[in-house]
């Protein structure tokens, strides 16, 4: 009975058997972490998107966008208007619908067949037309194609370029766009990173609920068992080196690997609990957090609304790339609205294509490509010409009707990143307007004065949310966040630090399981028969 009311007992056992269940997952969880800081996710970038289609064309457009709405079945929050292959088209988009409607003869497009995908492809990258082949038609995600915004597109085409990258190109059977791209070195980063780190495995991934509690569980399994042995770690530490092992004075009790252990436990343990437990607020567990998307009343108090469709006719569109010409010539334009009037937002890659790394196999595979340009025109008065960004008066009434009724506490431009609105790469617009409202919740709103639109929300808890998961996670503290290479080398030495004191455990917990093992075979051979 006193042994089992001995907190130490209950202590050590906890540590013990959660640390041999989790030693392996946790030398792979900092490994993949050290990874992911210089390898992500495959992806698409617009950039590269746009680099790769034909100049925007509407000579051969007869369908008001009305009617391209009409024969979709959907009110679209926005309306692109692009090229497919050498046909233009409408791309609508409404939360998780997207159509694709051909604006030279009013069709919805039909789900796009295999040789259709590669000829899209072949267009898309012409040195590999040649080689380029269809690979498969997935109606569920691949391991590549697990992200939340890419389901809406399904299917999608996989087809290999045959190139000696071993690139795939994914094709959406919506909307006839490529949406992502792989190389064999991304994949293979990415399973190494991003895939073993977040067990982004494509069986257990598909199943988003099965995968949410169990990397939720795992973490909380993960934090007990961190805080149990950095107490237990303390506890038997001794400063006076009381111990003697082969009679040689001793700060820690243990031998061998589990004296490594120890030391490393007590030099990173702290680290080590911090990032397990905010890898668990990185789940938002419980809901506990309501997130940084803006609320569907928030986002319409901005827009104005839905997008009146019938105010954006062909001659309009027409008019706006008038305007846009010569000084910008787009590869996309795209309708959206702004305090109930629409506008054009027309896109071009950069002119620099050489910064587009995948472009051009000659350069290494990092580079981060260069930002995409854009111009805005209102589409009912285009001749009032290009800007490329709303006013700043206008942005703070906007900001007023997202929260109707709410106080401002203050409200300012900012022209650096706060704590909350930041982004190492710089990719994020500035400046940004950042409102703070005296409500019940102390809402924090950012308004893009370059796309009219609420880009983030932040309240009481995703604040607190930032700090207990990238703040404890990334240690995205602006002492050290933006200041290479001290940053890496904080977060390497903490990483091995932390894979030691994993990896030190993988024998003694072997050892002792198959000590258990034949204790337990034993005991069966030896019990009696009936």
């Amino acid at each position: 009975m006193r042994r089992l009311l001995d907190w130490r007992a209950w202590l050590v056992y906890t540590h013990r058997w959660l640390g041999i269940a989790g030693c392996v997952l946790f030398v792979a969880w900092f490994a993949s972490g050290v990874v992911m800081m210089y390898a992500r996710m495959p992806s698409l970038a617009a950039e590269e998107r746009l680099a790769r289609v034909g100049p925007l064309d509407l000579s051969g457009a007869r369908v008001e966008p009305l009617a391209a709405v009409d024969a979709a079945g959907f009110a679209p929050v926005s309306i692109r208007v692009g090229m497919m292959r050498e046909r233009p088209v409408y791309r609508l988009h409404a939360g998780r619908q997207w159509a694709t409607v051909y604006a030279d003869t009013g069709e919805v497009l039909p789900p796009l067949a295999a040789d259709d995908a590669v000829a899209v492809v072949r267009g898309f990258v012409p040195a590999h037309a040649g080689t380029a082949r269809h690979d498969a038609r997935l109606e569920e995600p691949d391991q590549w194609t697990l992200s939340s915004a890419l389901r809406p597109l399904f299917p999608l085409h996989r087809v290999a370029l045959g190139d000696e990258a071993g690139t795939d190109v994914y094709v959406s059977a919506r909307t006839g766009e490529p949406v992502m791209k792989t190389t064999r070195r991304e994949r293979v980063w990415g399973y190494l990173g991003a895939v073993v780190h977040w067990l982004y495995f494509t069986p257990l991934r598909r199943n988003t609920g099965l995968w949410v509690d169990l990397v939720v569980w795992l973490s909380l399994a993960g934090t007990v068992m961190c805080s149990t042995g950095l107490v237990w770690g303390l506890w038997r530490f001794s400063p006076s080196a009381r111990f003697r092992l082969c009679r040689v004075p001793s700060h820690s009790p243990y031998q061998g690997l589990m004296k490594w252990h120890h030391y490393a436990g007590l030099l990173f343990g702290l680290t080590t609990t911090t990032w397990i437990f905010s890898g668990l607020m990185s789940m938002t567990p419980w809901d506990w957090s309501p997130g940084h998307t803006p609320t569907r009343a928030q986002v319409d108090a901005v827009s104005g609304g839905p997008l009146r469709v019938e105010a954006v006719t062909l001659d309009r569109i027409r008019r706006v790339l008038t305007a846009l010409s010569p000084a910008f010539a787009p590869k996309e334009v795209e309708v959206a609205q702004f305090a109930g009037a629409p506008f054009a937002v027309a896109y071009r890659p950069p002119d620099d294509v050489r910064q587009l790394a995948w472009l051009n196999t000659d350069l290494p595979a990092f580079v981060e490509p260069a930002t995409l340009e854009h111009r805005l025109v209102w589409v009912e008065e285009p001749e009032r010409g290009l800007f490329t960004r709303f006013a700043d008066d206008a942005v703070e009434q906007a900001a007023r009707r997202a929260m109707p009724g709410a106080a401002i506490a203050d409200a300012a431009w900012l022209r650096s990143y706060d704590d909350y609105y930041y982004d190492r790469t710089g990719t994020l617009a500035l400046p940004v307007l950042r409102v703070r409202f005296r409500d019940a919740v102390d809402t924090w709103l950012y308004l893009d004065p370059f796309k009219g639109a609420v880009v983030r929300k932040e309240e009481q808890r995703t604040r607190l949310e930032r700090w207990l998961y990238h703040g404890l996670h990334s240690l995205d503290f602006p002492a050290l966040y933006f200041r290479r290479p001290l940053w890496d080398i904080v977060l390497v030495v903490l990483s091995i630090g932390g894979i030691v004191s994993s990896a030190t455990t993988l024998v003694p917990a072997w050892r002792r399981l198959m000590r258990h093992l034949r204790r337990l075979t034993g005991r069966s051979a030896h019990a009696p028969s009936r």
